[in-house]
């Protein structure tokens, strides 16, 4: 599965990196559904409340780190969020007004099963 993964560098620079989650892995996790909707609600800089996998099931989302690089997050992307430290990522909505999705988070010291490209 086509995956992103925040990380941070330097210490607490948020940045990303481009990849593929392993397919058929058993990860041990708890989970939650959330949905935003873009009216009224503006988000700032933020480094990820825990190490979580964020899937998105409604919703176009670009994604921008310290640097300022960008990734578009849609459907049937896999978020990895592990940038923990320092000022983190923005994020904004690029079609529409909603973003629905699931949180994952997995033990905090489990694999990721993530694989960069």
């Amino acid at each position: 599965m086509k995956a992103f993964k925040l990380i941070n560098i330097n210490g607490t620079d948020s940045s990303f990196q481009e990849g593929t989650i392993e397919e058929l892995k058993h990860i041990k996790v708890n989970y939650f559904v959330a949905q935003t909707s873009i009216e009224g609600f503006q988000l700032s800089a933020h480094p990820a409340p825990r190490y979580q996998f964020v899937i998105t099931l409604k919703g176009r989302l670009r994604f921008k780190v310290t640097n300022g690089d960008t990734f578009i997050i849609e459907p049937g992307i896999v978020l990895v969020a592990k940038d923990l430290e320092g000022q983190g990522h923005t994020w904004e909505i690029m079609d529409g007004n909603e973003w629905h999705r699931i949180y994952i988070v997995p033990d905090v010291d489990g694999d990721d099963y993530f694989k960069p490209f």
